[in-house]
């Protein structure tokens, strides 16, 4: 779950992270009054979840509030990539005399947190570590182990940081690690970091992307999940309660246990094929499960050919079967389906769909090699 600049910023400075001053305009009028009420220079910032924004003209820094409220005119309603300006972050322009970097994420090849840093702040940090890799410098932990003032003033050391700006910055980078840490984030980023001329140190951009996985733990950031910018048959399986996520091939997967869904993909992929989901119905999935998860397969117009995987254990075949009829019964399907069902009342469920255009799978290998070859035109 991505959040906008303006909602990272006002949980960065909930952990004493400073930022500059600003409010959010949904109208030009709005972005008036605001800029009205800064001292000086503002800077009038687009708040979409995509990056880029200034390369697409979507941030301008203004001298007056009628300058404020002419950009905020033309910043709102612009479409960057795909997405609909439709709130604007005016804020206190800030004067930099240097500008570092500061991130958190998941290190998943380590099993760890990774800090990472730079001296190369305002630029993407992939460029960075492509260009000038020297200029990254990394510090992995876990949330018992923690992460240190000391650990945190060497890492910025390490990274070329100016030495008058050490002490905040060791500072800040052990808030950033505790918000990560305390709100379930997949990523925490600062960029830049600004110095400024009278040396302080302040977050002129935020971005935090929370794992919508752990919402339940964090209720009070519900309210804060904007649709826009989600895959909209992700948005659509969100709604129908399905867990459900797009990927690039063109061939539709169910299965029931996330470990499955993966495996069955794997499978298709080492026969040639590729997935064109990830789709899980979960354990004890009923009839109208299937049927929901069938018809939001259909949606997607990418999709050649559909592979269910069912490993019956809680969930029992026939009442997978029995889904698969309904769903055959509602929609128009015009595409090949593949079963392969094992598991408790197998013997029913396959009865069941004896009499249907679904065909019938004894192995998983054997399921992916029909399905591709259907998928390519054959059989």
């Amino acid at each position: 779950m991505k959040l906008h600049e303006y909602q990272a910023k006002e949980i960065m400075r909930r952990y004493g992270i400073p930022t500059p001053k600003g409010q959010v305009a949904q109208t030009p009028d709005e972005a008036y009054r605001i800029a009205s009420e800064l001292e000086g220079h503002v800077v009038v910032k687009a708040q979409v979840h995509v990056g880029g924004r200034g390369k697409a003209g979507g941030i301008s820094v203004v001298k007056s509030p009628e300058e404020a409220k002419e950009a905020a005119s033309r910043i709102l309603g612009m479409n960057i990539k795909g997405l609909t300006v439709r709130k604007v972050l005016v804020e206190q322009a800030v004067e930099a005399e240097d500008e570092y970097y500061l991130g958190v994420t998941i290190d998943r090849s380590r099993k760890a947190i990774v800090i990472i840093a730079s001296s190369e702040g305002g630029v993407d940090i992939e460029e960075v570590a492509a260009k000038t890799p020297e200029k990254i410098s990394k510090v992995r932990s876990t949330p018992k182990e923690g992460f240190m003032p000391w650990q945190a003033r060497a890492l910025a050391l390490s990274a070329g940081f100016d030495r008058r700006c050490i002490p905040q910055v060791g500072a800040y980078f052990s808030y950033l690690f505790r918000l990560f840490v305390e709100n379930d984030a997949e990523l925490a980023e600062i960029n830049p970091l600004m110095l400024t001329e009278d040396g302080r140190v302040i977050a002129a951009d935020a971005k935090i992307t929370l794992d919508d996985n752990a919402l339940f733990r964090h209720p009070e950031y519900a309210e804060l999940w904007e649709a826009e910018g989600d895959d909209p048959l992700e948005q659509e399986a969100r709604r129908r309660g399905l867990t459900y996520v797009k990927l690039n091939g063109d061939i539709g997967v169910i299965g029931n246990g996330a470990g499955l869904v993966m495996a069955t993909i794997d499978a298709i992929k080492a026969e040639g094929g590729e997935a064109a989901n990830f789709l899980d119905i979960g354990g004890g999935a009923r009839a109208e499960v299937v049927q929901n998860a069938l018809e939001l397969i259909l949606m997607d117009k990418d999709v050649k050919a559909i592979l269910i995987n069912v490993f019956g254990g809680i969930t029992r075949c026939d009442e997978v079967a029995q889904g698969l009829i309904k769903a055959i019964e509602s929609v128009d399907l015009d595409l090949p389906v593949v079963v392969r069902l094992v598991g408790t009342r197998e013997k029913e469920g396959r009865a069941l769909l004896s009499g249907t255009s679904v065909v019938a799978a004894d192995t998983m290998v054997d399921a992916a090699k029909r399905i591709v070859a259907i998928a390519r035109g054959g059989m």
